[in-house]
């Protein structure tokens, strides 16, 4: 089978040809059909995060992956062959950008029933992560005020309609024709951030998410009301930024879950959420679109298939 690999960290994505793997007791087999890339991928195959996720090589690059269940291991209840899923690797294990992937069934959802695989690829870590920064490490409820920086980026878009949903007030971040791009997501209220500055229009924030990290995520603290929180999906905050300010902070590592990948799922099929999609690519057209990915300029998810 096709893989996109690499032979160590900087190491050029290549393709290459492996045997299909077999699932051992709780994992599943799944045929492909489309994979996402995430800014993950990039750090991992640069090795920023050899701290958090040490890699085995060869290692198999991607974790996000939409498909079909080929093949079911010992003790794997609840699927049956067949079965259109979307899901999230552990890092570590990698993986998705193949055209055969095991995936523990931990980590496996159905795919939403309202969506293409082209696009439900795109969900499981973008998704996973905004609904786990605004429901699960903050209770964001109606009134709210969010501000969601880069709103379109994967998890900045995904939270912009998930704040939007449970009546929060949106404002979010972006520029040129993003800037209609997150009207049209839900965002009440849209701030150019190359010709606006932030700090000054804004204030009483009861949340801020973070998605860019640096200099924003420090002037960001100057948005927020007392008791208001910020938190990130880049870097950890600094606390002391944050008790000066009288405010919480936290840090947002998304870990690979089934559970809230099916709620997730089951969200974009009841509410028609949309996935904001930059480009799709063939498998065999991947580093150009890796290259991409690495530049920071994509808007939405970029998609590789496998058809």
């Amino acid at each position: 089978m096709k893989v996109i690999r690499i032979t160590g960290y900087e190491a050029e994505p290549h393709l290459d040809d492996v045997s299909k793997p077999v699932p051992a007791s709780g994992q599943v087999l799944v045929r492909v059909r489309a994979a996402s890339l995430n800014p993950l991928d990039v750090k991992l195959q640069r090795g920023y995060m050899e701290q958090f996720f040490p890699l085995t090589f060869p290692y198999t690059l991607g974790t996000d992956l939409a498909g079909v269940i080929e093949q079911l291991g010992a003790d794997v209840e609840g699927w049956t062959l067949g079965d259109q899923v979307v899901a999230r690797t552990d890092p570590t294990a990698g993986g998705a950008f193949a055209e055969y992937a095991l995936v523990p069934k931990a980590f496996l959802a159905k795919a939403p029933s309202t969506l293409p695989f082209n696009e439900a690829a795109g969900i499981p870590t973008a998704a996973g992560t905004a609904w786990q920064a605004l429901f699960e490490s903050f209770e964001l409820t109606e009134g709210q005020k969010v501000l969601i920086h880069a709103g379109t980026g994967g998890v900045g878009s995904f939270a912009i309609q998930l704040a939007h949903r449970v009546a929060a007030k949106v404002i979010a971040t972006a520029s040129g024709s993003g800037l209609d791009i997150v009207r049209l997501l839900g965002a009440d209220m849209c701030i150019d951030y190359r010709r606006e500055d932030f700090t000054r229009k804004l204030s009483d924030i009861d949340v801020v998410l973070d998605t860019m990290g640096g200099e924003i995520q420090r002037r960001s603290f100057d948005v927020l009301r007392a008791g208001g929180h910020l938190l990130s999906t880049v870097m950890p905050p600094d606390d002391t930024l944050a008790a000066a300010h009288n405010v919480t902070a936290g840090f947002v590592f998304h870990a690979s879950d089934g559970q809230r990948l099916a709620r997730v799922s089951k969200a974009i099929d009841q509410y028609g959420l949309r996935i904001l999609v930059d480009r799709t690519v063939p498998f065999t057209e991947f580093i150009p679109a890796f290259q991409h990915q690495a530049s920071g300029h994509a808007r939405g998810k970029i998609i590789i298939t496998f058809d």
